[in-house]
């Protein structure tokens, strides 16, 4: 099987296409998967990291408002599907995956010339207009929340890292705890805003920090890397741990019983995926695709939704304090994130992608 996989730019693009990735290989160790990337892109470290084939063609962002520039577009989309249908002819491709994003776009318009089957993967409840576009090519649509209006789709969650989606956080906790330097016996905070963290809850939570400790709460604080000068308070006590930059999540998952963090939807699946409870900040910015990522969760009882304007050390105190401080609340909002969670989403998008292959070239 010849797989190729668009899912280039952003993370939230690039390791649902590498967690499927791993999943084809895992049912299959002789699958051919090629990565469409662009050099502007995450993918370009990436994706060689993962070991996989990266195959680049050229960026086509689309203007935002009406300028000048959407002139070039047509051109230059004409230059990228063209390499993008270069790429599917030297791979001799099935199938191709596509995730949104810049890349998803001419990837998806050349597998159409191609004939070649399409299948599209969309991660959140609000689709992107690549996605939209890709979802009128096929019958092959696989969505992450329930109600996400593209046809066809079929709910399978989103793919995710095997050190996440196979995590046993509570069996893990007092290892983990150790690797941060944390003490096995207090109530944990994370603290996290994607890697390059949110200004927002760093300086919420530094504020909030000799009331959170002084209730006898650890927290581990990953600031991003720019904002190693946030928060400005910085207690010299081993109980506040802060972070400029985490690569063992699973290791911070494991080791909280509560988090603070954006609603990215990646990081809503990894956290209902290993039974983490949190209170989520969505980005202020966008379409509002984060607090519709983070309502349902909310709605099951395994967190708590604050918008990022709103968030002072008040709230902190008045909402998340409480929670952490009471044993059996954590343990069944923990149960409640377990419900709305997807650990085998990866392994479900691989079989529809070898039945999509099996059932043969498009019409």
């Amino acid at each position: 099987m010849r797989v190729v996989l668009a899912g280039g730019g952003t993370a939230g693009h690039i390791e649902p296409a590498l967690a499927l990735a791993d999943a084809l290989r895992r049912e299959d160790p002789g699958v051919q998967v090629t990565c469409l990337g662009t050099e502007r892109g995450l993918e370009s470290r990436i994706v060689p990291q993962r070991g996989y084939e990266l195959a680049m063609i050229p960026p086509v962002p689309l203007p935002r408002t009406l300028t000048p520039r959407l002139l070039t577009v047509p051109g230059r989309l004409a230059g990228a599907i063209n390499a993008a249908a270069a790429i599917l002819d030297r791979t001799q491709a099935d199938v191709l995956v596509g995730f949104g994003g810049y890349v998803a776009t001419p990837g998806y318009l050349a597998a159409r010339r191609r004939k070649i089957p399409i299948v599209v993967h969309e991660a959140n409840p609000r689709p992107g207009l690549a996605n939209r576009l890709g979802a009128r090519f096929t019958d092959n649509v696989a969505v992450a929340a329930p109600d996400t209006p593209l046809p066809h789709a079929e709910v399978v969650g989103i793919p995710l890292r095997r050190e996440i989606s196979t995590l046993d956080r509570l069996g893990m906790g007092d290892k983990a705890r150790a690797h941060f330097g944390l003490r096995s016996d207090l109530p944990t905070l994370l603290v996290f805003g994607g890697s390059q963290g949110a200004r927002s809850l760093n300086r919420a939570v530094g504020e909030a920090v000799p009331q959170l400790r002084q209730a006898g709460i650890q927290i581990l604080h990953i600031v991003g890397p720019k904002n190693l000068a946030e928060p400005e308070f910085t207690p010299d006590d081993p109980a506040y741990i802060m972070l400029p930059y985490c690569d063992r999540m699973d290791l911070a998952y494991a080791a909280a019983d509560f988090a603070m963090c954006r609603a990215g939807a990646i990081t809503c699946a990894e956290l209902t995926a290993v039974g983490l409870p949190a209170a989520y900040v969505p980005l202020p910015i966008g379409n509002g695709e984060q607090r519709l990522n983070a309502e349902p969760i909310v709605r099951g009882g395994g967190g708590l939704l604050i918008e990022d304007g709103e968030l002072t050390a008040d709230w902190i105190r008045a909402n998340v304090l409480p929670i952490l401080g009471d044993a059996e609340r954590v343990a069944i909002m923990s149960e409640a994130a377990a419900r709305m969670g997807r650990r085998d989403a990866d392994l479900a998008l691989a079989r529809l992608v070898a039945r999509v292959v099996a059932q043969g070239p498009a019409a």
